[in-house]
């Protein structure tokens, strides 16, 4: 009996020492044929994982301090920072992100920021009260998305996009946020594309954009008191996109990027009187982000050229323009106008440096950094920095992307990890990599990071050419890269791994049936495995816009396409080794396209890696859950790729 208990306790202790030496999946999450993870992939990768970054969210309307959001803790919340390089005062706890907020623009007694639960985007808007830290919730609560909160110039109210009425259309509410029973549905309209841009000086009109695809958006006037709604772009002209507007100063027009008679988006403004538009910019690359001083004097705008960023200072009493220089290199967010009318809050990030806020004062060029997000133990001169490639696609079209090589401790020929962006009008830019250093400094695989036919930053000829059934060009375009990567020296055309998130998901997938013989493995996170399911499953307030994007499942013609391009409907083509990840929560590429992607690929016999989160949604957001993404991730590539 004793010499039992004995074994009986010794085999206990070899297994304790055994599940030490591997990472336990937390209950949250479902994994499904990914063998047990070796604990010292966390512990090489440690550094890598400890980076944060900051994104600017407001400025407080009388003093000179800000909102950011951070991450401290696992998930991104709002923090408030004084002075620059000041400290960062944590003032929201939650177990989801919050990322984004607004002052009430007068006092700055309070302000508003929404969140949603478990990544499921249903965004509900909240009133923090500075003096007692109290939260209210302002929104229904339920299964509704509440966002794009302006202000009116006085303070008193906000208007804001909802799709509580129906779930599908993005109908245009006022409310008082002091008081939640002034809620008002001031415009009924069809379509999940609208939202609020600017009130008008007098506070009696809302300036509103109407989105019908990314190559196709309008603007209307909206009375506020009426609630009556006039269209100011014309409508019969078509392809043409408008984006972020403001009013003029005396409310007599509008600055506006719009790329009307232009390949590229330009600084423009109109008359409303006479409809006249004027151009303000000759700049031949997309202006991204613009903002109008209080006063009205002065406009800030961001180029995207080439894919990095700069910044412009235009006067508006002569429309002169000139770039502020003495700014970091590298991709900037949009930059906003602090109430004194000379600071501008703006974020940076670079390839050696993680996003941060820099504020510049227009009166003297000079600029200050106003937050130093932590690298976790990354030492900047050793991160790789990106090199612009252009390649040849099957039809002759030239096609870009951004190459990180491994460290030169790596010699011989170098495994390749080809990461295809989302949108699809998304763009790869030289940003910060955070975790994915590791591939290059620790695994010796270089990176490439395509922008394929359909992607923003090179005109809108070029961001149309996947439309409809074009769908299978833009995979094309990765087989050409493919050739392109055989014809490196230092690269290895016998290991090449494909990953994508979202649209690059489906990409992802669509490049392991269409060249399954000419890589290694795929990672699929989030993607779209048959586009007729997916535009059957996807929230209704999505659905017509991605059928402007991607073709209406409801045209016969459309549909059979869909069915014979569809992954789902390749799948006996994958042989090689397939990781998918999901969101359980994920509204936009629901649940249903891993799963099934995931079955058809079993019953094929294939080799199938499932990861699932219960608590997140399009993409994984909470640290806990994206550190055991990378751990699995980097499994799968040792084992398969390496």
């Amino acid at each position: 009996m004793k010499i039992f208990f004995f074994l009986l306790l010794l085999s206990v202790q070899i297994v304790f020492a055994q599940n030490k030496d591997v990472i336990t999946p937390a209950p949250n999450l479902i994994v499904q044929g990914i063998p047990d993870i070796p604990v010292s992939i966390k512990n090489d990768l440690l550094r890598y994982t400890e980076s944060r970054s900051a994104s600017f969210a407001d400025w407080h309307p009388v003093k000179r301090n800000m909102l950011i959001s951070t991450r401290f803790a696992n998930v991104a919340q709002l923090h408030l920072v004084k002075m620059p390089l000041g400290a960062r005062k944590q003032i929201t706890f939650y177990e989801d992100a919050v990322t984004g907020a607004t002052y009430e623009p007068v006092n700055g007694d309070y302000f508003l920021f929404t969140k949603d639960v478990g990544g499921n985007e249903f965004g509900q808007i909240y009133r923090y009260d500075v003096a007692t830290g109290n939260v209210t919730m302002l929104t229904d609560g339920g299964r509704s998305q509440n966002s794009g909160m302006v202000w009116s110039h006085n303070g008193k109210r906000i208007a804001y996009g909802s799709t509580r009425r129906n779930g599908a259309d993005r109908d245009i509410y006022i409310m008082d946020p002091k008081d939640p029973s002034s809620d008002k549905l001031v415009l009924q309209i069809a379509g999940g594309g609208w939202g609020v841009l600017d009130w008008s000086p007098d506070d009696k009109e809302l300036l509103i954009l109407e989105v019908i695809s990314a190559n196709e958006s309008y603007y209307w006037i909206v009375d506020v008191a009426s609630g009556s709604k006039t269209a100011i772009t014309d409508r019969s002209i078509g392809g043409i996109a408008n984006n972020d507007a403001r009013f003029s100063k005396d409310g007599k027009g509008i600055y506006f990027t719009t790329d009307r008679d232009n390949e590229f988006a330009r600084l423009a403004y109109m008359d409303l009187a006479t409809k006249k538009i004027k151009y303000l910019t000759a700049i031949p690359w997309d202006i991204e982000g613009f903002d109008l001083s209080k006063d009205g004097k002065h406009i800030v705008f961001t180029t995207n050229e080439a894919g990095e960023s700069k910044l412009y200072l235009l006067h508006t009493d002569n429309n002169q323009y000139k770039k502020i220089e003495g700014l970091p290199q590298g991709v900037y967010g949009a930059p906003v106008f602090h109430k004194n009318n000379k600071d501008v809050a703006i974020n940076i990030n670079s390839a050696r440096a993680a996003a941060d806020v820099f504020v510049i004062d227009i009166s003297t060029g000079k600029s200050e950094r106003w937050t130093e997000s932590e690298m976790g133990g990354l030492v900047p001169e050793q991160l790789s920095m990106p090199s612009l490639i252009k390649w040849k696609s099957f039809d002759g079209k030239e096609i870009s992307g951004f190459y990180y090589k491994p460290a030169k401790k790596f010699t011989g020929k170098r495994p390749v990890l080809i990461n295809i962006h989302g949108g699809p009008e998304g763009q790869s830019r030289p940003n910060y990599l955070g975790a994915n250093n590791y591939y290059l400094n620790e695994l010796g695989v270089a990176v490439i990071y395509p922008n394929v036919r359909g992607s923003l930053g090179y005109g809108k000829t070029f961001l149309a050419l996947d439309n409809g059934m074009k769908r299978e060009e833009s995979v094309k375009d990765i087989g050409a890269l493919l050739n392109w990567i055989a014809k490196q020296p230092e690269l290895d055309a016998s290991r090449i791994m494909v990953t994508g998130g979202s649209y690059g998901g489906y990409m992802t997938l669509a490049v392991a049936t269409m060249y399954n013989d000419r890589i290694k493995a795929s990672l699929d996170v989030v993607g779209i495995s048959n586009f007729n399911t997916f535009l059957k499953n996807t929230e209704s307030y999505r659905r017509d816009l991605r059928r402007v994007e991607y073709g209406d499942e409801r045209d016969p013609a459309m549909h059979d396409f869909f069915e014979k391009m569809a992954p789902l409907n390749n799948a006996q083509k994958i042989t090689k080794p397939l990781f998918i990840v999901q969101g359980g929560n994920d509204p936009r590429v629901p649940r249903t396209e891993a799963e099934q992607m995931a079955n058809k690929v079993r019953s094929n016999g294939g080799v199938v890696w499932y990861l699932e989160a219960k608590d997140e949604g399009h993409g994984f957001r909470k640290k806990n859950n994206a550190d055991f993404q990378r751990y699995a991730t980097i499994l799968f590539m040792q084992k398969y790729l390496l």
